[in-house]
């Protein structure tokens, strides 16, 4: 028996699709939806949503590694939302802000955001555990 962890080959194409789904936070702001809503509720009723359909979609589909492929998710939502964040900062505000500024916030966005996928996923291994 090998000692080497074997990882089963990841769906790349949903995980883009869920990062995808997740831009709907930073569309919100840009286009001021969430300041009709207002904050904080806008963001936190945003992200709620967004981690259910991530932790559904892995259900429903019964991913053999829930866990691994949400967190790709949120790692892949940070890097959209950094080149989201760079090409419409400027185009908005006139100058580039955000994460791209300031290579600490690179950095946090990304860790904040596997956490994120990392919570979703233990959210959706529970269930199918429960399920099984």
């Amino acid at each position: 028996m090998s000692n080497r962890v074997t990882t089963k080959k990841l769906n790349w194409k949903l995980i883009l699709i869920l990062s995808l789904i997740a831009l709907v936070r930073p569309i919100m702001s840009m286009l001021g939806i969430s300041e009709v809503i207002g904050q904080p509720i806008a963001s936190i009723t945003a992200t709620i949503a967004i981690t259910i359909v991530w932790s559904i979609t892995v259900f429903i589909r019964r991913d053999s590694q829930p866990i691994l492929t949400l967190l790709f998710v949120g790692i892949g939502y940070g890097i959209l939302a950094i080149i989201i964040s760079g090409i419409f900062s400027p185009i908005l505000t006139g100058h580039l802000q955000g994460p791209l500024t300031n290579p600490f916030a690179f950095i946090s966005v990304l860790i904040t955001n596997a956490i994120w996928g990392l919570i979703a996923g233990v959210i959706a291994s529970a269930l199918l555990k429960i399920q099984s």
